[in-house]
C-alpha cells in the first residue's frame, strides 16, 4: 500500500465535467462501502451494469478477503486525506487482476481501479532506489536538469519537465526525446492521462448533485485541457505536484506523442522520486 496525500482540489478540477478516462472504472461509495454511483463501463470490469450496482453493497460484486483488505487499508489512514494504493487485487470470480486506489472526500469514498500489467510488478518503485544517488547539483538548475532526466528514465516518456518555484523565482528544466511544438506547462492536468483524444465515459447516475469525481486520478480533460495537448501534439501524460512541508512549489509533467496504458504503480513511484526532489531543493532555500 502507498498512501500519498492529495493537494486541495483546485479551481480546474472543481469545474471539470462529470465524466473519467474509458481506461479503468470508478466507484463513488458511501462510507458503509455501497455503490451510490458507478462509470458507465463498469460492467466491462466487474460484470455488472451500473444501473444494477447503485445501491448495494460492493461486497456483493466482489470477492470477501480483497475487499476487506480494502477497508482495513482505508480503515488504518482514516486521520488523513491519502491516496490509498493496492496492486494485483483480484475482485472477482474473473481471472482477472486490478490496481486499485481510493481516497475518503467529502463523506464518500472515491475507487478507482485499472487492470493490473502481466509482468514488471515491482520495477517503477524499485528503480526510484537507483535513481536517488544522481540527484545532486550545486545549482538549483544543475539539481532540476538531473532531475529531470532521471524523471524521463523513471517514467519512459518522450519528455520530462520539472518546474519550480526556487527563492521565489520560478525554474524549469526539460529532458526531451526530441523537440516539441512548446515547453512544458505548468498548468494542471489529470494526474493520469491515457489518450487525451479518446472519449471518456460518464458516472452513473447522471447529473448527480454531490460528486467527487473531479477529484479522480484518472478524471477526464477539459475542453481547455484538451486543446492545450493537441495544439503541443501531446496524447499522453503523467502529472506528479511537488510539495515541501505542505506546501506546494511546482511539479513533473511528463508527456507522450503516443497513448500509454496508464499504471498506478508509475504514479506512485513519481510521487516519490518528485518528493526526493523537494527534499533536495531544501538545500536552496525558499
Amino acid at each position: 500500500m502507498v498512501t500519498i496525500a492529495p493537494p486541495e482540489l483546485s479551481a480546474r478540477q472543481q469545474h471539470a465535467d462529470d465524466r473519467t478516462q474509458s481506461c479503468g472504472f470508478v466507484l463513488e461509495l458511501s462510507p458503509d462501502w455501497l455503490i451510490l454511483r458507478a462509470s458507465e463501463n463498469a460492467h466491462g470490469f466487474l460484470g455488472e451494469y451500473p444501473a444494477l450496482l447503485i445501491g448495494e453493497p460492493l461486497a456483493k460484486f466482489t470477492l470477501a478477503q480483497p475487499l476487506h483488505d480494502l477497508r482495513n487499508s482505508l480503515s488504518r489512514q482514516r486521520s488523513s486525506n491519502g491516496i490509498c494504493r493496492a496492486y494485483r487485487t483480484r475482485l472477482t470470480h474473473e481471472p482477472r487482476h486490478f490496481d486499485v486506489a481510493f481516497q475518503q472526500l467529502e463523506g464518500r469514498i472515491l475507487l478507482e481501479g485499472l487492470p493490473s500489467s502481466n509482468e514488471g510488478f515491482g520495477d517503477s518503485l524499485g528503480a526510484v532506489s537507483r535513481l536517488i544517488d544522481g540527484v545532486t547539483g550545486k545549482t538549483p538548475a544543475a539539481l532540476l536538469a538531473n532531475a529531470a532526466r532521471r524523471m524521463r528514465a523513471l517514467t519512459g516518456f518522450d519528455r520530462a519537465a520539472v518546474i519550480v518555484s526556487v527563492g521565489g523565482e520560478e525554474q524549469r528544466a526539460e529532458s526531451v526525446r526530441s523537440k516539441f511544438a512548446a515547453p512544458a506547462s505548468a498548468a494542471e492536468l489529470p494526474a493520469m492521462v491515457a489518450d487525451a483524444s479518446a472519449q471518456p465515459v460518464g458516472v452513473f447516475p447522471v447529473g448527480a448533485t454531490e460528486s467527487t469525481v473531479s477529484a479522480a486520478l484518472l478524471r477526464n480533460l477539459t475542453r481547455e485541457e484538451r486543446d492545450e495537448l493537441g495544439a503541443n501534439d501531446v496524447r499522453s501524460a503523467l502529472c506528479v505536484p511537488m510539495a515541501r512541508q505542505g506546501k506546494h512549489i511546482g511539479c513533473f509533467r511528463c508527456e507522450s506523442r503516443t497513448p500509454w496504458k496508464p499504471s498506478l504503480e508509475l504514479h506512485a513511484a513519481a510521487e516519490l522520486f518528485a518528493q526526493i526532489v523537494a527534499i533536495e531543493l531544501e538545500r536552496f532555500g525558499d
